[in-house]
């Protein structure tokens, strides 16, 4: 190992311990699952599922990178498998890599012990080029307590949304824009995909920054928004 790939390792390591810690501390007391963070400061984080891919995961990653934003990325294991580079660029550009699972199936109508081989083989892969994933988003949100039960067991946090862009669905630039900013509030998770091409999601992007931005929100990975919790009064 040269003195670059040490750098990268202990780098990741790092990471690794101190989002592990974060997540650890939250756990604490709290719901199975997370679709927003209580929160009174005017703090949101984007997600992007799905990915990487080569087409619509570089264009998004310039943008947040022209932006100075940091990003929380949920990856499918069959896509870290085609495109490990993208996810060893997200983690050297700051943002944040959870799963997503391995192929996007429907959890839900697996037995255990198959999402169980979802996890561990994601994980696994992950793990190889980035630091381990200790946030897991099951695919299409679908869950029940087998599914929570494992992902807890590994010790992931279950992250669903509060925003859906449905940008999915192959919306306009216009419809995604306006359904992100729609019911946006401080402690918001917005889905989006960096997984779909073609995609109106990179231009929707950029507008939908902008425009937070204009509001005086600020972004930041989801382990980073859990550092705004506030406890109900």
């Amino acid at each position: 190992m040269n003195r670059k790939e040490g750098m990268v390792c202990c780098c990741f390591l790092f990471l690794t311990v101190m989002i592990g810690i974060k997540i650890e501390n939250y756990l604490v007391d709290t719901q199975p699952i997370i679709k927003n963070v209580p929160t009174t400061r005017k703090v949101v984080a984007l997600t992007f599922d799905d990915g990487p891919l080569d087409k619509t995961t570089p264009e998004i990653l310039g943008i947040l990178r022209e932006k100075n934003i940091r990003a929380t990325f949920f990856v499918l294991g069959e896509q870290v498998v085609r495109f490990p580079m993208l996810v060893q660029q997200e983690i050297m550009e700051g943002h944040e890599v959870g799963s997503h699972g391995y192929d996007h199936m429907n959890l839900t109508r697996l037995t255990a012990v198959q999402v169980k081989e979802q996890l561990e083989n994601t994980e696994n892969l992950i793990s190889r080029i980035a630091p381990a994933p200790t946030l897991f988003r099951p695919p299409g949100g679908n869950y029940n307590d087998t599914v929570l039960k494992l992902a807890r067991d590994r010790g992931y946090l279950v992250i669903l949304w509060s925003i859906d862009t449905s940008d999915w669905r192959l919306h306009s630039v216009g419809k995604i824009v306006s359904l992100a900013s729609k019911n946006i509030k401080p402690g918001s998770i917005i889905l989006l995909h960096d997984g779909i091409y073609p995609s109106a999601t990179p231009e929707a992007l950029e507008f939908i920054i902008d425009n937070l931005t204009r509001q005086g929100y600020e972004f930041v990975t989801v382990s980073d928004l859990l550092d705004y919790y506030e406890e109900k009064r």
